[in-house]
């Protein structure tokens, strides 16, 4: 596991665009502002672009890949077609499943099951259907929590782009792959439930 998810807290910036239909993103350190990796969907075929600017946008497959400035891949979050209910993978540096996202069906605001590559739940993502905010649980106990940061009304008003704070429980182990998953569900969040 790559060591730039040793940190606690990390800024998530979608890129700005009228008219995009690939997601991008940039994640920062909040406390200095250095950026410590990138997120990309690449090599969209002209299908899936022609889709993203239709109704059925959350339907349409998606594979981003989050790596550092370097270029060393530190994980992949991907997703076929999805109809009704949305299973996203989650793939190490080695291509090797960490683990999968399973949402919930009936869940005002968003729930994900969170699960390890044996389809062990690890924890639950829930969100509240008035708000931005999701929250990592498991057994009662908050691991992580994201909420959406405000990008100002030009920005807001006009385009689809969006910020996020994530913050990570310091007593999660910074080996654990848990926060593999939790980095990873913040495109989960915009991808299937916010777009």
């Amino acid at each position: 596991m790559n060591s730039v998810l040793g940190q606690n807290l990390y800024l998530v910036k979608e890129h700005v665009g009228m008219f995009k239909a690939a997601n991008n993103f940039d994640i920062y350190d909040p406390g200095t502002g250095q950026q410590l990796m990138t997120c990309r969907e690449e090599n969209l075929n002209v299908f899936t672009k022609i889709f993203r600017f239709t109704d059925y946008k959350r339907m349409t497959p998606f594979r981003v890949e989050i790596k550092t400035l370097s270029g060393e891949k530190v994980v992949t979050v991907k997703r076929g077609v999805s109809l009704f209910l949305s299973t996203v993978e989650v793939l190490d540096e080695d291509d090797l499943l960490v683990g999968k996202f399973k949402q919930r069906f009936f869940s005002l605001g968003g729930k994900f099951n969170i699960m390890d590559a044996n389809d062990t739940v690890l924890c639950t993502l829930k969100g509240k259907w008035t708000g931005w905010n999701f929250k990592f649980i498991k057994d009662g106990v908050e691991l992580a929590q994201v909420s959406k940061k405000w990008s100002g009304l030009g920005k807001e008003f006009f385009t689809s782009a969006d910020n996020y704070m994530l913050s990570i429980d310091e007593r999660i182990p910074t080996d654990n792959p848990v926060r593999e998953l939790i980095l990873a569900a913040v495109m989960c969040i915009d991808m299937v439930l916010k777009e």
